[in-house]
């Protein structure tokens, strides 16, 4: 590696807490769907930093909307009513499932999942949660009780309260763990730290209709399926599921750390004044930078255009495993949230690395899938090229 990035990191490693597995680069600056190192090597940006910056690094209408608000008001109290906190919700609450019209502002994923466990509570008086395996909710300790991977959550057992778990996508599991001790099912309507796992079509209204028989809730964690990313505005819209609780995030601030809950004017009422809380819920800047994006992602017709690049890159990746098949197990996905399943782990790590060497970059989860969610308006010259070199190192390695 360079000197910049040896440096860089021999810093780090004296003042950062090394809880992060890093790949080997440093970046320094991104625009579209590219992104530049310390070294000023250029990435294509296959991960759209974790499914966040949904319209692309350092969106003009997103930048502009920030510094515009930075100068008028970045924080205040949340005892007081904001303008661009009332325009965010009203945005939502016009696309959202209908019935869901009431928000609550957080600055992360696993806040927002941490509110809606809450709420579930609250509404229902039960204290136990249903979720499923190999799902992600966050690594706080309520929301780590309901995450679906041991290997996040065995360290934490002796303070964390776990969830009953089920395979994802079997209903006939989640029927049989559905006890009137259960306040809430907490599921992603596609898995995405667990593979970009699709589950049966029905299988949302399915998990509605058993919660609602034992006067249980839907959650709903679609912090990565949100705004557009499934070629739907929710992933829930597919099939036309409301959820009783819908937490959203990632791609909403569009690189700005923004979340929320949302649910029916009914279940929110649960809710009591003091219940919750928190310093940066709703902040100005954060409210703005969402309505930014909401706006981009509306004008710019990107739940459609998701809709239709992740079909064709869809049936481009099939027909390359179709080809590879000792080599890929499987393509699958909704919209522009794909997952590209490999046989091996080992063969998995090795191309993952080369891919990034050859300036894309990809996630690698669930230890053999190539997850890939870019910016909704990536060009699609830059995701074909992306994909060339995808397939070239998987097809290549050894």
């Amino acid at each position: 590696m360079s000197e910049k990035f040896d440096s860089l990191v021999s810093r780090e490693k004296q003042v950062f807490m090394p809880g992060v597995r890093r790949w080997p680069l440093a970046l320094e600056r991104g625009a579209g769907a590219r992104v530049w190192d310390v070294d000023g090597r250029e990435f294509i940006d296959l991960t759209a930093g974790w499914g966040v910056t949904s319209i692309g690094h350092c969106h003009p209408a997103l930048v502009e909307a920030i510094r515009a608000q930075a100068g008028i008001l970045m924080q205040t109290t949340n005892n007081v009513y904001t303008r661009p906190q009332l325009e965010l919700a009203e945005y939502l609450a016009r696309v959202a499932p209908a019935g869901l019209h009431q928000t609550f502002f957080t600055s992360s994923g696993t806040e927002a999942n941490e509110g809606a466990l809450k709420l579930a509570a609250r509404k229902t008086g039960r204290s136990r949660f249903l979720s499923t395996t190999n799902s992600f909710h966050g690594r706080t300790l309520g929301a780590m009780g309901c995450l679906g991977q041991e290997k996040y959550r065995s360290p934490w057992k002796g303070i964390v309260r776990e969830a009953t778990f089920v395979p994802f996508g079997d209903i006939a599991a989640a029927r049989a763990a559905l006890t009137r001790e259960i306040a809430a099912m907490i599921v992603e309507p596609v898995q995405g730290e667990g593979g970009v796992v699709v589950p049966p079509p029905e299988y949302l209204a399915q998990l509605a209709d058993a919660c609602h028989s034992v006067g249980a809730l839907l959650i709903a964690d679609e912090i990565q399926t949100c705004i557009g990313r499934t070629g739907r505005w929710f992933a829930c819209d597919h099939g036309g599921v409301v959820p009783d609780i819908l937490t959203i995030g990632k791609g909403i601030g569009g690189g700005f750390p923004l979340a929320a809950f949302m649910a029916t004017e009914a279940v929110m009422g649960a809710i009591q004044p003091g219940d919750h809380g928190g310093t940066y819920a709703g902040n100005p800047l954060a409210c703005a930078a969402g309505v930014a994006v909401m706006r981009v992602v509306e004008d710019q017709k990107l739940v459609e255009r998701a809709a239709a690049l992740g079909k064709d890159t869809l049936a481009r990746l099939g027909a390359f495993a179709a080809k590879q098949s000792s080599r890929v197990e499987q393509v699958r996905g909704l919209g522009l949230l794909i997952g590209v399943v490999l046989r091996d782990a080992s063969h998995a790590a090795q191309v993952h690395a080369q891919i990034r060497d050859r300036g894309v970059l990809v996630n690698l989860t669930a230890d053999r899938v190539l997850r890939i969610f870019p910016a909704l308006n990536i060009p699609e010259r830059d995701l074909a090229q992306g994909l060339d070199v995808l397939e070239a190192c998987v097809a290549g390695a050894p």
